[in-house]
């Protein structure tokens, strides 16, 4: 009799659920408990989609535009995609350039599973995005962290210099950061690139949090680097964060046409394409008034301006003020060395069982002893959050 019980794969036994998804089930199962949350883990706009990009979807509904598109996406959301970045930014991309995905972390996937082979090495920064090490994991490459502690959270061509190996073939880059709110100057970005390129690697530029970005810096994408450097770049684009989208599941690649057309294959055997209504909608986004991205960044930068000053007068904590996206990452080395606990997981935990607030440990970004807190929510929520997060110091303080 053969062996009934399942064995996963290789790759799905290697392949850790993702950290965050396992916050939100905690914090779900707790509010069905009846405990009151305020949740700052959620890395998602707390606005909602503004009403001319669900007018377009309705419109869809109505003309019964709900068959399959093609694979790479609507010709029409396609050109705009390239006009939008073109114009913004000063770029020649054309319709070759780009591929439209059922969102941005499907495009990163796509890229990286489309390049890399066993053995390869990826260079990310540390800490970073959950998924980054464990789609390279998934692909079967070996992630090389870039330490950026030191540095106050700022990556530099120095450091990517000092990080690359012969077995090197690509870098993932993200400004602004998820977690750090970090945003990689544009002339030392160039210079990550040029590094990158003169070692013969390809880039993946994230640009999930593009357009979120704070006074007096000003929005920067790879689309701004000359032609024989964007050559081996890749921009990951999304919808989700910059029209508050999160939930229609749309974003798109930018880049060489021959990593273009090995992204749109990977896609045509496992999702066949994006969603047909949600195509419709990121049109209006992209083509109508951008005045819901100003409204979302002003009140983005103005909960930061309470928050990290807030964060910082609880004994044990010291935060940075994020230079873009919507994530404080204070250090909470001493809070915890305080309150007597092991590690940022154990504090994570407690703040979310016992205070009834949910955020993030850095541990789940590559580095202890931080917290992620999410302000993609109300002053009113922040407010309550960081006065538990004092009660807990006081209480647990020796």
């Amino acid at each position: 009799m053969s062996n009934s019980t399942f064995q996963p794969s290789h790759r799905a036994r290697n392949t850790h659920p993702s950290s965050l998804a396992i916050l939100v089930a905690e914090t779900e199962r707790l509010r069905a408990q009846g405990v009151e949350i305020i949740d700052l883990g959620a890395g998602e706009p707390d606005f909602a989609t503004p009403e001319n990009i669900k007018d377009a979807a309705r419109r869809a509904l109505t003309e019964n535009f709900t068959k399959y598109t093609a694979t790479s996406g609507m010709m029409s959301l396609r050109r705009a995609i390239i006009e939008r970045i073109n114009e913004d930014f000063g770029a020649a991309y054309e319709i070759a350039n780009c591929c439209v995905v059922s969102g941005g972390k499907q495009g990163l996937f796509n890229a990286v599973m489309a390049l890399i082979n066993p053995g390869d090495e990826v260079l990310v920064e540390r800490p970073c995005w959950v998924s980054f090490p464990e789609i390279i994991n998934f692909a079967e490459g070996k992630m090389i962290a870039v330490e950026t502690e030191e540095t106050d959270f700022h990556l530099t061509a120095a450091a990517v210099k000092r990080a690359i190996t012969p077995q090197a073939k690509l870098i993932i880059l993200n400004s602004p950061s998820n977690p750090t709110g970090r945003v990689i100057d544009p002339t030392e970005f160039r210079r990550i690139v040029e590094v990158a390129v003169e070692a013969g690697l390809w880039v993946i530029s994230d640009e999930c949090y593009l357009h979120f970005v704070y006074p007096p810096r000003q929005p920067f994408s790879a689309a701004t680097l000359p032609a024989e450097l964007r050559a081996r770049v890749l921009i990951a684009g999304s919808f989700s964060k910059t029209y508050a989208m999160t939930g229609w599941r749309l974003g798109f690649t930018l880049g060489p046409p021959e990593w273009i057309a090995e992204v749109l294959k990977i896609s045509t055997q496992s999702t066949s394409g994006a969603n047909s209504i949600a195509q419709k909608a990121a049109l209006a986004a992209l083509t109508e008034s951008q005045d819901s991205v100003t409204e979302m960044l002003a009140e983005y930068q103005r909960r930061a301006a309470w928050l990290v000053p807030a964060l910082n007068t609880v004994p044990g904590i010291r935060c940075a003020m994020p230079e873009g996206a919507f994530y404080a990452f204070p250090n909470v080395k001493q809070l915890m060395k305080d309150c007597g606990f092991a590690n940022s997981t154990q504090l994570q935990q407690i703040l979310l069982s016992e205070y009834g607030v949910a955020l993030s440990a850095g541990s789940a970004f590559g580095l202890d002893g931080y917290l992620r807190l999410s302000y993609a929510t109300s002053l009113d929520n922040l407010q309550q959050a960081v006065e538990r997060i004092r009660k807990m110091q006081r209480e647990r303080a020796k």
